[in-house]
């Protein structure tokens, strides 16, 4: 006879350790745990270009895929620029309504995070961490040159989220994939071969992690 898990009572639930806080409320730990409750969570290596002109490039870790059916990604730019007003990303694209998501690898880690400084409005973060750019084939900002995979976007919306921090805002900005790049490198048989991929993942605090193992399950009819 097949082996059926016994489902946990609400009072057996009850019974284990936990530790609970209310997020309006202090959590209690050395840092906050949301995010890295939340992990892991991809890297969206997002390219814009002003209408100047100058080119801006910054990592998203509140970046994912949203539909399929037109592809649809989102980033969230939460807070401010340090030097005042909107971080780069979001008023490029607010102003031309295009930019690339480069998906960051474990080879491109140390380059990623460098793009991540708190540089002065207008630097290009691209040349700050010695990255070349690739022209896009549908939109204006150009892509990370040694990245594996891009996702040229057009801005669909913005929604501002409520925030709790004073003189700031939450912006989770839509983007519609027009155009996909992926290095034959990383395809195998047809497919995207995540070992050799190797995309990095933000976790909480300051750490990461890289995909290098990979498992397979099919969903139950």
């Amino acid at each position: 006879m097949d082996s059926v898990t016994e489902p946990v009572s609400g009072d057996r639930a009850a019974d284990k350790d936990t530790h609970f806080y209310q997020t309006d409320q202090p959590h209690g730990l050395r840092h906050n745990p949301f995010k890295s409750l939340v992990a892991p969570r991809p890297i969206g290596w997002v390219t814009t270009i002003s209408q100047a002109g100058k080119v801006n490039l910054a990592p998203f870790s509140f970046f994912n895929a949203v539909a399929d059916q037109p592809p649809i990604v989102i980033i969230a730019c939460n807070g401010s620029h340090k030097d005042g007003g909107a971080k780069d990303t979001l008023a490029n694209i607010r102003e031309t309504g295009e930019f690339v998501c480069n998906i960051a690898t474990w080879e491109l880690r140390e380059q990623m995070n460098l793009s991540s400084a708190d540089a002065p409005h207008g630097v290009d973060e691209m040349v700050l961490a010695g990255l070349a750019p690739a022209p896009a084939r549908l939109v204006k900002p150009p892509r990370v040159a040694l990245a594996p995979a891009h996702l040229e976007c057009v801005h669909l919306q913005t929604v501002e989220l409520p925030t709790t921090r004073a003189g700031s805002t939450n912006n989770t900005i839509f983007g519609r994939v027009v155009g996909v790049h992926i290095s034959t490198d990383i395809i195998r048989d047809g497919m995207i071969d995540m070992t050799r991929f190797r995309p990095i993942a933000r976790l909480g605090y300051n750490d990461y992690t890289v995909v290098r193992e990979v498992f397979t399950m099919l969903r139950p009819k």
